[in-house]
């Protein structure tokens, strides 16, 4: 009898060791959940096909955001409490400098931006005015903005803010209206569209502005420049060709 409960009990813990592995390999290696949940909530049932195809086109219908339509009255609207940044409760850099030569798009204000009053300030700042010095050019001779105007607590932009940061860029560009535009930080490469959807890309290209054709280069963010010094010798070699009104 003794014997007999022994395999009873071996046969039982076999059993539960291989149910237990079961629901490892299955995925589940926990009992709990991370956040607590109320089963007894309803819940919503699934949109049907037709309602959701006719939710798309309400937001598709719905009327386009208007916009002030000269520059400085568009730059105090970025600023102000309407402005996608406005709830990010961070500190806001305006953009500074002459339109209507190059203007300078970066991502977001750098860390000290803020403090500085401006946008490239500190060590990024010191780069790019060393890229301008060599290409004769100052920093009070361009025009400087930034796709956020605020920098986002996590460093990047998050996707339901970029694409509505990237309508207000293209208004931004077309009422400086820039003979040039340097584009800095894999962000603003999605500001403009060049074929088919697809997002700009790391060569230079023209793009017809109202006010004419305006050209366009892209190069990494300064910050990764000041991290990846050896990177700095492929921006280098983009914004030449792009000062001397060659083709790149």
């Amino acid at each position: 009898m003794e014997r007999m409960g022994r395999e009873l009990a071996s046969d039982w813990q076999t059993g539960i060791a291989s149910a237990l592995d079961w629901w490892r390999e299955a995925g589940v290696d926990t009992l709990v959940e991370d956040a607590p949940r109320d089963w007894l909530a309803r819940t919503a049932p699934p949109k049907s096909p037709a309602a959701a195809e006719a939710a798309a086109d309400a937001v598709a219908a719905a009327p386009a955001e208007v916009l002030p339509d000269t520059l400085d009255a568009f730059v105090a609207w970025r600023l102000g409490p309407d402005a996608p940044e406005a709830g990010w409760m961070a500190p806001v850099v305006p953009p500074a400098g002459t339109p209507g030569g190059l203007m300078i798009l970066t991502d977001m204000p750098e860390e000290g931006d803020a403090d500085a009053g401006e946008l490239m300030s500190g060590r990024s700042g010191r780069l790019l005015d060393a890229m301008l010095a060599a290409i004769g050019e100052s920093r009070a001779g361009v025009y400087r903005a930034s796709l956020a105007t605020a920098r986002p607590v996590t460093g990047t932009i998050a996707g339901a803010d970029a694409a509505r940061l990237a309508r207000l860029a293209r208004h931004h560009v077309s009422l400086v209206a820039p003979q040039r535009l340097l584009l800095i930080g894999s962000a603003t490469k999605r500001v403009f569209d060049t074929t088919n959807g697809s997002e700009f890309g790391n060569a230079g290209c023209d793009i017809n502005q109202p006010g004419g054709n305006m050209e366009v280069v892209a190069i990494d963010a300064l910050r990764f420049l000041l991290e990846q010094p050896s990177a700095k010798a492929t921006a280098w070699n983009r914004i030449l060709p792009f000062y001397r009104g060659t083709s790149l």
